[in-house]
C-alpha cells in the first residue's frame, strides 16, 4: 500500500502528464538525496525537478512550503547535477526546480488529495 507521500507524488505526476510532460523518474535516488519527480516537456525543451510536499490541512509548515529550506534546495540541486551527469543527453534542456504542495484529508476509509499549489521555478541556485 502506498504512503500518503507516494500518493501525493502520484497525483502530481498524473497532473504533469496532463500538462504535456512525460515522467522520466519518480523518487530518483543517489547518495546525495532524492528527487520526487523528474519530467520532460519535449515541445518546450524543459526538464523539471519536482519536490512534492503532501500535508494535512492542519499542518505547521504552510502546506510544506517551509520545509523547502535553503539546505533542502541545495541538496535537490546537487542531486539534479548528479542526475544530469548520469543522463548527459538531458543536459541540453532548460532545467527548472518546481515545488508541488498537495493537501490531503482523511474521510472515513479513504484519503482525498488535491494539488493546493504548483510553484514553477520555485527556487534557483
Amino acid at each position: 500500500m502506498a504512503t500518503i507521500g507516494e500518493l501525493g507524488e502520484q497525483i502530481v505526476a498524473e497532473w504533469l502528464q496532463s500538462q504535456g510532460y512525460s515522467i522520466r523518474h519518480c523518487r530518483w535516488r543517489c547518495r546525495w538525496g532524492e528527487i520526487d519527480i523528474i519530467a520532460v516537456n519535449e515541445s518546450s525543451n524543459i526538464l523539471v525537478f519536482v519536490e512534492v510536499k503532501t500535508r494535512s490541512n492542519s499542518n505547521w509548515d504552510e502546506g510544506g512550503l517551509k520545509a523547502i529550506s535553503l539546505a533542502k534546495q541545495q541538496k535537490i540541486y546537487q542531486t539534479a547535477q548528479y542526475f544530469l551527469g548520469k543522463h548527459p543527453h538531458l543536459a541540453e534542456y532548460y532545467c527548472r526546480f518546481d515545488v508541488a504542495l498537495v493537501s490531503y484529508q482523511k474521510e472515513q476509509s479513504e484519503v482525498k488529495l488535491i494539488i493546493k499549489d504548483y510553484l514553477e521555478n520555485a527556487f534557483e541556485i
